[in-house]
């Protein structure tokens, strides 16, 4: 593997992360989620929306390298989806209390495990590393919506 190849890979599964047993796209979530009240959550939103579209097209070149490392469509240890997709939940959390980020760890997850429509069909609209991180995406879009829901509630 160049070097080259490796940082993008690197880069695809978070380092380590991707490679921790059981559930990679969990522990995932979970750094993205305990490292947002530090690294995103309390940017503003023009730089949050620049940080996730350089996330987004980053990740998607980095999954491509990893696919064609891995020799295989959308590999376990790529991860770098779920942050993008555990930050799209935050976007608009404006507290990071611990129930908030909890709330938001498990709409996110659950919207990235069971991909209600259109999320299973969007892995397939867009090729190589673009369809890992897509999917994210409309799963982090969904929860954000409710968790912008619940913030609202409890103000």
């Amino acid at each position: 593997m160049t070097t080259n190849t490796k940082i993008w890979v690197n880069l695809a599964t978070l380092g380590p992360i991707g490679h921790l047993p059981e559930a990679p796209g969990t522990w995932g979530s979970l750094v993205a989620t305990i490292l947002a009240p530090f690294l995103f959550i309390p940017l503003t939103m023009p730089v949050k929306i620049f940080l996730l579209l350089t996330i987004f097209f980053a990740g998607a070149y980095a999954s491509g390298q990893a696919e064609k490392f891995y020799h295989n469509t959308d590999p376990g240890c790529v991860v770098i989806d779920e942050l993008l997709g555990q930050w799209v939940t935050f976007l608009f959390l404006t507290k990071s209390t611990w129930l908030m980020l909890m709330i938001g760890f498990f709409l996110f997850r659950g919207f990235d495990i069971f991909k209600p429509f259109p999320i299973r069909a969007s892995e397939r609209w867009l090729k190589n590393g673009f369809g890992i991180m897509i999917d994210d995406i409309l799963a982090g879009g969904y929860a954000l919506l409710i968790l912008t829901l619940v913030q609202l509630l409890f103000k």
